[in-house]
């Protein structure tokens, strides 16, 4: 268990804990699944080649235990990768996005399974999602410089939050009960931050860019560039290079 565990480890589980303890922040789900004990922990230690297939082999892992999900809230675990401050050289937004493409992009090229033919593998088609091991993913990239997007700031270390995308289709996808509960979210977004939510918050499927909504920006200007992540004709992602450690094996508690 995450709260067993020592130095680096355990200060960024005080750090979730205290932002997910924080009865304002917004997103009920965290919330809810860390005070049940239910989240899953995989850290970081580094970014090289035998890192990156250590943080797929936990992902894969992750995803097998989703697949058995039963439907209810109180089995959806998230999972939260954190990783090492001395993993990452950023220091702003934008490179601490960087980063998490790399990684993301890194974990596609050893993916062990094809890319599911329903999801669009192009980041520009509103179809497009994240997928590893078969499963189309959601991931929320949080980061120390985050000062203005409060809600994106997790602690002193970058994080990635990671739901199979079904999860939200389910609870906050398009119907009367989850456009409630969406705006619901969102609205405690605006108050916890303190400034309006992204103009990139969207729903799955109606046509926005899936991807903004990973690595959301401190402002709320128009975004002209364009995902790193690009499949290949090969399927394989053009970004190549990123180590990984965790407390406990994958400490998937």
């Amino acid at each position: 268990m995450a709260e067993h565990a020592e130095g680096w480890h355990r200060s960024a589980f005080e750090d979730l804990k205290s932002r997910l303890g924080d009865t304002g922040f917004p997103c009920i789900f965290s919330r809810n699944a860390f005070r049940k004990e239910i989240v899953r922990f995989i850290f970081v230690e580094s970014v090289d080649k035998s890192g990156i297939q250590y943080l797929a082999d936990g992902l894969k892992g992750y995803v097998e235990l989703s697949m058995r999900w039963d439907g209810h809230l109180d089995t959806a675990y998230p999972l939260v990768v954190a990783f090492a401050e001395v993993a990452v050289q950023a220091r702003t937004v934008d490179d601490y996005h960087a980063f998490g493409w790399r990684v993301l992009s890194e974990l596609h090229e050893i993916d062990p399974a094809p890319w599911p033919e329903y999801v669009a593998k192009e980041p520009d088609s509103p179809d497009w999602s994240m997928c590893f091991n078969g499963m189309p993913l959601f991931c929320n990239m949080s980061s120390p410089a985050h000062r203005r997007r409060r809600s994106r700031n997790l602690g002193a270390h970058f994080m990635i939050v990671i739901n199979p995308r079904e999860r939200f289709d389910l609870f906050a996808g398009d119907t009367p009960s989850g456009r409630k509960v969406r705006a619901n979210i969102r609205d405690r977004i605006d108050r916890f931050d303190g400034i309006p939510r992204s103009r990139h918050l969207s729903t799955y499927g109606g046509g926005a860019l899936e991807w903004l909504q990973y690595s959301l920006a401190e402002d709320d200007a128009e975004r002209t560039d364009r995902c790193p992540f690009a499949v290949d004709r090969h399927d394989n992602v053009s970004l190549v290079g990123s180590h990984g450690n965790d407390s406990d094996g994958k400490d998937l508690c």
